[in-house]
């Protein structure tokens, strides 16, 4: 029999932030997942400073749900660009190829919400920031 998860509570300030490799200017801080004993969901929040930028990927089998919290980028979805702001909901379904770019002044944050699996997969479409 598996193991039932328990109710967690943490504040995101406690939580340590780590850079993203292949990025510029983006930090995420794993909030909620497997470490912390939840069974099914990985909760992530990611910073994107001024001039930070995601490149272009895709995760052929991982849906992404996603809350913007504070600040505006851009966000590139197969051919399309929309801005999203503080208060905009986002899925990214599975093989949708996705960028995030910060345009403005003040850093951007949002969360990201992907289910656990073994077989998390990245496919970088354009070179990976140096």
């Amino acid at each position: 029999m598996s193991q039932e998860a328990k109710p967690i509570v943490r504040s995101m300030e406690d939580v340590p932030s780590d850079a993203v490799p292949g990025t510029r200017g983006v930090s995420i801080q794993v909030l909620l997942g497997p470490d912390e004993g939840v069974p099914s969901f990985i909760t992530r929040r990611f910073t994107i400073e001024p001039g930070g930028r995601i490149p272009t990927h895709r995760h052929d089998t991982i849906e992404h749900e996603q809350v913007v919290l504070e600040g505006e980028m851009v966000l590139g979805l197969d051919d399309d660009a929309v801005t999203v702001r503080a208060g905009d909901c986002v899925l990214i379904p599975p093989g949708t190829a996705h960028w995030y770019e910060n345009r403005g002044d003040v850093p951007v944050r949002f969360l990201c919400i992907v289910p656990v699996t073994a077989d998390y997969q990245t496919e970088w479409l354009e070179p990976v920031v140096e």
